[in-house]
């Protein structure tokens, strides 16, 4: 017992020795600090500033110092395995700044940028006149027009065909031609002539054109082949009333032929061509809802059968029409001739299916 008391005696004594020797040397060192800093303080201040800019520019040089000198060996400590000079960072195919990627495909890229001038294209096997249209951005008509081609025509590889830039016509001007003829001939807009960033003038006030120059106009069409007239369109043989009739629901090919065209999302109808021309056929059982040319739409001569049955089909470009408003046909019952009448630029029936109001690929519903 008296050796615990002793040893807590002794061990007591220790703590207030230390605590007094460690108050002592803080208390010195702390005035000591004091002191100088007060010293260093009053120089400042003597001197209003006129050491201050050596001494942050001193202080900056010694940071900068500091972290070349000890940066690398501060980053390989913190991150072992991962220090790098800069040999080890880039790769070898590095040549001014540009590094080559061998595992990677070299791919050419098509421009966006507007193109200013009709290019001439080889035709490729495989190759269609939709496809080219597809790949230059432009209607398969621009196409057609731009090489006075038809519907018809078909291309072969080695073939040259001009590709204007945009979709619509390329136009030489002639004697007499101004903006707003052109525009007027080719069922376009006068503003887009002008907009179009490609189309020179020779007076940018007037918009004066030169004769020969070349003119792009915007999203133009051909004009229309000269049309049979209205007047003479109807056949003196008409097919007679059908009297009650029923739509099965079913349609028959309108028309013998070959496919020109099919249904696209510009084009929401099937061309059927035939150079011999030949009778045009109800689809299905209906009543004749249009038979004429009541328009200046492209359609030209047409007939439009309603099947009650929420389905509609419409016969256009007819060189001549066989019914007339209100009478009721058969399936099958002639109700015009093929012909090429309005937009048109060959013989050829355009046939379209709607239903409820919305038009549908012919394709999927003929027999």
């Amino acid at each position: 017992m008296f050796v615990f008391r002793q040893f807590t005696s002794e061990l007591v004594e220790f703590f207030q020795s230390l605590y007094s020797y460690a108050s002592q040397r803080i208390g010195h060192t702390f005035w000591r600090f004091e002191g100088i800093k007060g010293l260093f303080v009053s120089g400042l201040y003597r001197r209003r500033g006129k050491y201050a800019q050596p001494f942050v520019h001193s202080a900056m040089a010694g940071l900068t110092f500091a972290a070349v000198a000890f940066g690398p060996l501060l980053i390989a400590q913190t991150f072992p395995g991962q220090a790098a000079t800069f040999d080890d960072e880039l790769p070898s195919e590095v040549v001014l700044g540009t590094a080559s990627e061998p595992d990677k495909a070299i791919v050419t890229r098509i421009s966006d940028k507007p193109r200013a001038d009709v290019l001439e294209y080889e035709v490729q096997s495989g190759d269609t006149v939709s496809t080219i249209a597809d790949k230059f951005g432009v209607s398969i008509d621009t196409v057609l027009w731009a090489n006075s081609m038809g519907e018809t025509d078909r291309i072969k590889p080695g073939q040259i065909l001009k590709i204007p830039p945009v979709t619509g016509i390329v136009h030489s001007v002639n004697k007499g031609d101004t903006i707003y003829s052109i525009a007027k001939k080719f069922e376009a807009e006068p503003q887009a002539i002008v907009d179009f960033p490609f189309n020179t003038f020779t007076n940018d006030e007037t918009f004066a054109l030169a004769v020969g120059q070349t003119i792009i106009v915007p999203d133009g069409v051909k004009p229309d082949v000269k049309p049979v007239a209205p007047a003479a369109s109807f056949a003196r043989l008409q097919t007679p009333d059908a009297g009650v009739v029923s739509a099965t629901g079913q349609f028959v090919w309108p028309a013998a032929g070959r496919i020109s065209q099919r249904f696209v999302w510009y084009h929401q109808g099937l061309d059927i061509a035939n150079k011999g021309g030949g009778s045009i056929l109800a689809a299905d059982a209906g009543t004749v809802a249009l038979a004429g040319w009541p328009d200046n739409r492209g359609y030209a001569n047409r007939v439009i059968l309603d099947h009650g049955n929420g389905s509609q089909t419409l016969y256009a470009h007819l060189s001549k029409i066989n019914v007339s408003v209100g009478q009721t046909v058969n399936r099958g019952d002639v109700v015009g001739q093929m012909g090429c009448t309005g937009r048109c630029t060959g013989t050829h029936l355009h046939f379209e299916i709607i239903q409820h109001g919305v038009h549908v690929d012919p394709l999927n519903y003929l027999q």
